[in-house]
């Protein structure tokens, strides 16, 4: 796989999204499976990794990071861990998705980074986000902090997920930011207001959920059944079968391109957003090797600008159910 840069830090085209080995995808895969799953993708030419502290199930809730440090020890000096800070579950709610509680405290963050790198069995962490903001800590304050890992070597760049603008501005005065981790896809375009500041700025953009959580694969018909207890897709708004219904023209236009391309329509869901800017990477997951291996490919589908102009403009116009969004976050 090609490389490209992120705002400075150098990673393959397509990331990948470690989460769904252990949560919020169905039940947490075997341990074994799971290590072997991550060098796969280290093979197929993966460089980035990115997980979190809280990516894990309410008996385990680091198990991500603990499986991507055992995974990725091996080759450590030839790969890019991204890990982040700052949020977890509120596992009482008695709903699926749980609830995000939010906190940002310096002494929080010093108390998760200590925890991730010492399961992630390394020194350093090469790009550390701050999960989600939290309106009870100014971003002046969170940059202060990542300043100062910096300075100690523990962390090598920072970023924040889905940041908004003026939060973006006024931690990167004060620590420049490497990049910022939104969600994005061709059903949920709304982060692209946010493109000129990125590029006035020099961040880059880490597209999360990058295929509707995999909804914009294609291979989910309206007999798509999720176990409730473990897959957050059991109650995302794309698989309904109004849904279904709603994104017939979605889908046609995802498998009329793909067949052109001799491509997959996961690799056009891809390759749009990597022929739009040389600094947006997408982090898919997968559970699949077969899978991996075609997000990978993504990076070989070309798109002409003016290709990728159509796509937009078509997509601008059409049809399509509501996506998921995000999780709730609730005051702690």
């Amino acid at each position: 796989m090609n490389q490209r840069s992120l705002g400075g830090l150098t990673v393959s085209d397509v990331g990948f999204g470690c989460m769904g080995i252990s949560h919020a995808y169905g039940a947490p895969l075997e341990k074994e499976e799971a290590v072997r799953l991550l060098r796969t993708a280290a093979e197929a030419g993966y460089t980035l990794f990115d997980t979190a502290e809280v990516y894990g199930t309410q008996e385990d809730p680091h198990a991500n990071e603990r499986l991507a440090g055992e995974a990725l020890q091996p080759i450590r000096d030839k790969v890019q861990i991204v890990t982040k800070f700052g949020i977890r579950f509120d596992t009482n709610a008695g709903v699926v998705p749980y609830p995000l509680i939010t906190d940002a405290r310096p002494e929080r963050i010093r108390e998760s980074v200590e925890g991730s790198l010492r399961r992630l069995r390394t020194d350093r962490i090469d790009l550390y986000f701050q999960h989600r903001i939290d309106a009870a800590t100014p971003p002046e304050e969170v940059a202060g902090v990542m300043a100062d890992l910096i300075r100690e070597g523990k962390i090598l760049h920072w970023g924040i997920s889905e940041a908004s603008e003026d939060y973006l501005r006024r931690a990167h005065a004060v620590c420049p930011v490497t990049a910022v981790e939104n969600r994005y896809s061709m059903m949920a375009r709304h982060y692209e207001a946010l493109f000129p500041v990125l590029e006035e700025l020099g961040v880059g953009f880490v597209a999360f959920s990058p295929m509707a959580n995999g909804f914009l694969t294609g291979k989910y018909g309206m007999d798509a059944k999720f176990d409730g207890r473990y897959d957050y897709r059991a109650s995302m708004p794309q698989f309904t079968e109004e849904a279904m219904e709603k994104n017939r023209e979605l889908l046609a236009l995802l498998n009329g391109l793909a067949a052109e391309k001799n491509a997959t329509p996961a690799q056009i869901s891809l390759a749009w957003m990597l022929c739009k800017k040389p600094w947006i990477v997408p982090i898919p997951g997968t559970r699949n090797p077969e899978r991996l291996r075609e997000n990978a490919g993504a990076a070989e589908v070309l798109l002409t600008a003016a290709e990728v102009q159509k796509l937009d403009e078509t997509l601008e116009g059409m049809e399509m159910s509501q996506v998921f969004g995000g999780t709730k976050i609730v005051n702690p």
